[in-house]
């Protein structure tokens, strides 16, 4: 028997949570598609489980305890709607890329995150196989110090990305991507 819908999209998270390649499996269809990976490193944008197991590595790189508990969800048989919290402590760099490149590396600041995100989810034959969502990414920024900018933050950043630790650190957490990825490909 398979999972429902809500199960599904819980089984999401728990994957973005946990990084269980074999959860990826059994919730994620082969032709899922991520339209939130155009701000992720390159491999969360490969379609299926290694795209999502790619996300959930970039995602835990950066903050420590990767937890989303959910508040509310609605389901029917083709989609899912999920009102969660994004939770964490900000421990490694927090890096977003835009068309691949790298656009912003928040060095840690050790600081916790706690914000609303909504996300919809399509679902085809018993797997997920579309993701889009709407965070309250200005909110997470603020609370890391991007925005508005605390100057030590600022300071950071651009002494980061001047130092070329910014690139180095993109270069790892694509690197880390890809072998979540590459881990859901060798399952096959």
């Amino acid at each position: 028997m398979g999972m429902t819908a809500t199960e599904l999209a819980q089984g999401l998270f728990r994957v973005l949570e946990t990084g269980d390649p074999d959860l990826a499996a059994d919730v994620v269809s082969v032709d899922f598609r991520n339209r939130e990976a155009a701000v992720a490193p390159s491999p969360c944008s490969i379609p299926g489980p290694a795209g999502v197991l790619a996300s959930g590595a970039w995602m835990r790189s950066a903050f420590g305890g990767l937890r989303f508990p959910i508040t509310d969800i609605a389901a029917n048989d083709r989609q899912v709607w999920i009102r969660l919290r994004m939770q964490g402590r900000h421990t490694g760099p927090f890096v977003r890329f835009r068309e691949g490149a790298l656009e912003q590396a928040v060095p840690a600041t050790g600081r916790e995150i706690d914000f609303e995100q909504i996300h919809v989810l399509d679902l085809h034959e018993g797997r997920v196989v579309g993701h889009e969502a709407v965070r309250d990414d200005i909110t997470m920024l603020g609370q890391l110090g991007v925005f508005p900018p605390a100057p030590a933050t600022a300071l950071r950043m651009v002494a980061w990305k001047l130092g070329g630790r910014a690139a180095r650190a993109a270069a790892r957490v694509t690197a880390e991507a890809a072998d979540a990825a590459a881990l859901a490909e060798r399952r096959r």
